[in-house]
């Protein structure tokens, strides 16, 4: 018989393992995709962590504490996400063999605490080791081959066949706006996707793109000088409403005249300001976009207050909230502005040639929606990839390598300490094996022959060995020679938050949820509902 805490200890661990189990499947390169159809009805089909933990509604708070931590990942690195799930997964799912190990009641308290703190020293100690771990670091960011070699495994395991391409335009991309300050910012690689083609076709445009065509005759204008307005392009309306008497034809006639000069007059001072591009926020009058096509000026309508942000972000601007003509100050640069035609949709392009264009755009093509809805995934984990090396070089092998190696060397740390502890820390290391068997699993090859072979490579001193993912068989190799590499800030943060998780998870023994109780109200209506109406 279980005491009250083990109860509730195994409860927390079944939902947290159950959660887990959903997205082990999905680890890797050859992970499943699953098909999830949020609370709108949407549909997402892909096999990345993040976006399947965004849209599930995980009610069980133990699991949302797991969920939590993968957020955390998310928001710290940028990837990795399932990384966290998967190993805190584990980590719960031995810490209840632990408990199973025929204790008895009163003990139950006692061993979970010697649990907890085996897990907290084995993941000190795991944080110690990695620095030891790493077999390379990235030697120049500016190099677009160097910094595609980089991305290469983290957009390979969400578009396993196609990550030289995406790598390679990833690269191309951030490379182009990385700033000689070295602070780099995810926000200035923009995605615009384009139904139509294949992924091949992709491509990369320093400046914006933006699936709109312009309002008015004028299509393309070279060295532009750009007035942003966050009013709509048209007259002044006033606050209050006025009536005005008209006694004959030629009164009518003056009044509407009165409105033409007005715009006129201010579609003029905006031309003769210099500006030669303008784009606004709201609707174009018709009257105004007459008088924009007469002084030669390009009109381009956003809708989106983020994309009018972005573009005076891009091009320099300043958003002015009337129709008042800009000053040198106000308007916005760039090299040509120009609408196009990518497949049978029309976009406007906003083309920055200087290096450090303040932001660049990958234009993604495919046959579907949700095919480049998982490519757009695929490009922001590599471009938060990107990121990280900026903040911190060193890299270290992937492939379950890693896992593998600081397995054997916290096992063999879990031998030297005396007590209880030593269960759980050798518990902790077996849990790094995940990794590598979730990987061998979703290949279709034996996992246990797999990590055999690992940890005898490993034995030998080949800290750089891993599952060859490409072979047919329970295959390894040198992950550093084959370019399967992963960040070590990503592997640093995944191993503490998904402990972390873990260990909170452990220390909680009830659940107390701050509503009503008692089975369903009764129905609110007549006070006699129940008596016959004929009466």
């Amino acid at each position: 018989h279980y005491s009250g805490l083990e109860e509730a200890v195994y409860r927390n661990i079944q939902a947290c393992k159950e959660l887990a189990q959903t997205t082990r499947t999905a680890y890797g390169p050859n992970g499943m995709n699953k098909m999830v159809i949020n609370h709108l009805e949407k549909l997402f089909v892909t096999n990345d962590a993040a976006t399947i933990l965004r849209e599930l509604e995980v009610q069980h708070p133990a699991a949302k504490m797991l969920v939590m931590a993968s957020h955390m990942q998310e928001q710290e690195v940028g990837d990795g996400t399932n990384f966290v799930l998967v190993f805190a997964g584990v980590l719960l799912e031995l810490a209840e063999d632990l408990l199973r190990m025929g204790l008895s009641v009163s003990e139950a308290s006692y061993i979970l605490i010697t649990v907890i703190e085996g897990y907290e020293k084995a993941c000190k100690k795991a944080l110690e080791i990695l620095p030891d771990l790493v077999c390379c670091s990235a030697k120049n960011l500016r190099d677009v081959e160097e910094v595609a070699s980089l991305l290469y495994t983290s957009v390979m395991s969400k578009q396993y066949g196609n990550e030289r391409f995406l790598a390679k335009l990833i690269a191309q991309a951030c490379v182009s706006i990385l700033p000689d300050s070295g602070h780099f910012n995810v926000d200035n690689i923009r995605v615009c996707k384009i139904v139509g083609a294949g992924i091949s076709a992709s491509s990369v445009l320093h400046g914006m793109v933006f699936k709109k065509e312009t309002e008015g005759d004028v299509t393309s204008v070279k060295d532009a000088k750009i007035a942003v307005y966050s009013c709509p392009f048209d007259g002044m309306i006033t606050e209050t409403k006025g009536t005005v008497l008209i006694k004959n034809a030629e009164e009518l006639m003056n009044f509407s005249k009165g409105e033409e000069n007005l715009m006129d007059l201010q579609v003029k001072a905006i031309a003769d300001s210099g500006a030669n591009v303008v784009v606004t926020g709201g609707k174009v009058a018709d009257m105004a976009l007459h008088y924009a096509n007469k002084y030669n000026l390009m009109l381009v309508r956003l809708n989106s207050k983020w994309d009018l942000r972005r573009l005076c972000k891009t091009v320099g601007a300043t958003a002015l909230p009337r129709l008042t003509p800009p000053t040198l100050e106000e308007m916005g640069h760039c090299n040509s502005v120009y609408l196009s035609e990518v497949g049978d949709t029309q976009v406007v392009v906003f083309k920055h040639e200087k290096e450090d264009g303040a932001i660049s755009t990958i234009l993604i093509r495919g046959s579907t929606d949700n095919l480049m809805d998982d490519i757009e995934r695929a490009v922001d984990d590599g471009v938060n990839t990107f990121k990280v090396l900026t903040r911190d070089k060193r890299l270290v092998p992937g492939g379950g390598a890693t896992e593998i190696e600081l397995a054997k060397q916290i096992t063999s740390y879990g031998e030297t300490c005396p007590g209880l502890d030593q269960y759980a820390i050798k518990k902790f290391a077996e849990a790094f094996e995940a990794i590598p068997r979730a990987l061998a699993e979703n290949s279709g090859v034996k996992a246990n022959e797999v990590i055999s072979k690992l940890y005898a490579m490993h034995q030998e001193g080949k800290k750089n060995i891993g599952f060859d993912i490409e072979a047919e068989a329970a295959a390894v190799k040198d992950m550093l020679e084959a370019g399967v590499l992963d960040t070590y800030l990503g592997k640093f943060w995944g191993i503490k938050l998904a402990t972390n998780a873990a260990v909170t998870v452990l220390r909680v023994d009830q659940i107390i949820m701050a509503k009503p109780a008692g089975g369903p109200k009764p129905p609110s209506g007549k006070k006699d509902w129940d008596e016959d109406q004929n009466d």
